[in-house]
């Protein structure tokens, strides 16, 4: 059951952005309601407390202990994310002049980013810059793809994705 107030802050929210009312029945993305649950997890690259749902914090730190096992580094860019703090990404990159529709093609709107349900992790390896195709290129993203599958992540936009979010090889989601 969706929680209605919930509902109506993310349209306000999208009202406030300038985001079309046809988003929210055009967007292949789903809804996602923030979770009842959230427990701390690493500190991110820069330094900042993050949050996942339980399950998906446990499954995250089996898997960096395994990675570095390997010899890997898996590094926190970012967790959980409130619908409010996406607002903020959202219009700060107004602010700069982008355009909404442009803005859309790399971050979902309030209410429909996998951010909010406590399981997605943006995650980056020490050797390339943080948030970039070239994580790719890297021993982290082999790995990943090689292993992540294995405790409960999966990278959510490939190229050509159908979500028509641009290709994030950083973006992997827990399934609980």
């Amino acid at each position: 059951m969706i929680d209605i107030e919930y509902q109506q802050r993310v349209i306000a929210l999208h009202d406030a952005l300038g985001i079309p009312a046809s988003y929210r029945e055009t967007t292949p993305l789903s809804f996602y309601e923030e979770p009842k649950e959230l427990v701390q997890t690493d500190l991110d690259f820069f330094g900042r407390e993050q949050r996942l749902t339980p399950n998906a914090e446990a499954a995250w730190v089996r898997m960096r202990a395994r990675a570095a096992q390997a010899g890997i580094e898996l590094v926190m860019i970012s967790a959980f994310r409130g619908i409010d703090y996406q607002a903020q990404l959202i219009r700060r990159k107004l602010d700069k002049g982008q355009a909404i529709d442009d803005i859309l093609c790399v971050n979902a709107a309030p209410g429909y980013s996998e951010h909010h349900t406590g399981r997605a992790i943006d995650i980056a390896s020490t050797d390339c810059p943080k948030l970039e195709e070239e994580f790719e290129g890297t021993t982290a993203f082999a790995w990943l793809q090689a292993n992540a599958a294995g405790f409960g992540f999966n990278m959510s936009f490939a190229r050509g994705n159908p979500c028509g979010i641009i290709y994030e090889p950083w973006h992997w989601c827990y399934s609980e």
